[in-house]
């Protein structure tokens, strides 16, 4: 067993779940569950699903956790692995939103609105935004997701993404184009 867990690196609690250690297994999952959670929230937008995919990394997780390799910050790998996640999930989405819809069912969404009427226009400006993100190509979704969301820089990006800094410089400028024009003009 391992004394306080704060004082345990990473590297140590990974080491020894690749070994099968379960508790060295859960206490890194506990100690990287909001990080998890916050990104698919990001990605995902809504709770429900950020949960959904949080709890599908963790699964996921248990399984892959032998293939990290150390090269980078264990975020950085997370990172990816929480947005494969949230594409597979997304794409589970898709296909299950189309099979309702052919059968007509739809969903009522009633808002629950307390709050000043300031505040909830600026939390739908917000709303809006990272609803037209969660529009943009995949790429393009996650370089802004990761850079304006996360506070990440390109570098950092990059490396996560595992693509060059110019390259997510690029996804970030085309992005912000599409943004505005999604925003201003209305399209998709």
């Amino acid at each position: 067993m391992l004394a306080d867990t704060a004082e345990v690196p990473d590297e140590l609690l990974i080491g020894r779940a690749r070994d099968g250690d379960r508790d060295a297994f859960g206490m890194l999952v506990e100690r990287h569950y909001d990080f998890i959670h916050r990104v698919a929230y990001r990605w995902a937008g809504n709770r429900t699903d950020a949960e959904d995919i949080t709890q599908d990394v963790c699964v996921r997780l248990g399984r892959t956790i032998r293939s990290y390799r150390g090269g980078a910050a264990f975020t950085t790998w997370l990172y990816a692995v929480v947005f494969s996640a949230a594409r597979d999930f997304s794409r589970s989405s898709r296909r299950e939103s189309a099979r309702i819809d052919a059968f007509g069912v739809h969903a009522l969404v009633s808002p629950a609105t307390a709050e000043p009427m300031a505040e909830r226009q600026e939390e739908e400006k917000a709303d809006e935004l990272w609803a037209a993100v969660r529009r943009l190509p995949d790429k393009q979704r996650e370089a802004v997701t990761l850079v304006y969301g996360e506070g990440l820089g390109h570098a950092a990006v990059a490396d996560v993404m595992g693509l060059a800094e110019a390259t997510v410089s690029w996804h970030v400028h085309e992005a912000r184009k599409r943004l505005k024009r999604m925003l201003l003009a209305g399209e998709d």
